[in-house]
């Protein structure tokens, strides 16, 4: 063999080699910047909306809805809680919250999964909390509701996002509210007999 030869070649196959493992450099590091080296993706989600769809069993999502000002006696408001173990509704007369009924129901970890997955891809936590004064609910929207939505866990809130059926007072809350709080009324099969008794009383 022509040792002139052997001395050309070494030279393009040494290329060869070197452009092979750049190449094969490039693409893991691309792979890495663009997929997060096979990461889960929930740590680059924001931290509200990880926990509205977490399904431990410290967890759970809460919608309150005030009615219109009025007199004490006239006052009403209702609640629903669902948690992976159960769902539960209460309706309250007056503004110190005087129970009127209370249906409470087992639930499950799937359902309850498949609940809160629905109110994220419906934007239940899509708002921003407001903080100081421009969170005050006091007095706002007198002849209509104030409906808020929380994520809780071990009973307490995590996050509370409010609006209201007032043009003037929309608040934090930025997802469609019908349709949120439709969904939550949905948990509870005798919920629409509540609202109608607390409506006609």
């Amino acid at each position: 063999m022509n040792p002139n030869r052997s001395n050309q070649l070494l030279p393009v196959i040494l290329i060869v080699v070197i452009v092979v493992v750049s190449v094969a450099a490039i693409v893991a590091l691309a792979r890495t910047l663009l997929f997060g080296g096979g990461e889960s993706t929930e740590q680059t989600e924001e931290p509200e909306k990880v926990a509205l769809v977490q399904t431990t069993s410290d967890r759970a999502v809460r919608m309150t809805i005030r009615g219109p000002i009025t007199a004490d006696e006239k006052f009403r408001s209702y609640q629903i809680t669902v948690s992976p173990s159960t769902r539960v509704m209460t309706t309250y007369a007056g503004y110190l919250d005087q129970q009127i009924d209370t249906v409470q129901l087992d639930n499950n970890t799937r359902a309850y999964e498949e609940f809160v997955f629905a109110l994220n891809r419906a934007g239940m936590m899509d708002g921003t909390p407001l903080e100081g004064e421009k969170n005050d609910r006091r007095g706002l929207c007198p002849t209509g509701k104030i409906l808020e939505f929380e994520t809780l866990q071990n009973s307490q809130s995590v996050e509370l996002l409010w609006t209201s059926t007032c043009g003037n007072a929309k608040g934090s809350f930025k997802a469609n509210s019908s349709q949120i709080s439709d969904m939550f009324l949905a948990q509870i099969p005798q919920g629409p007999d509540l609202l109608k008794k607390i409506n006609e009383s």
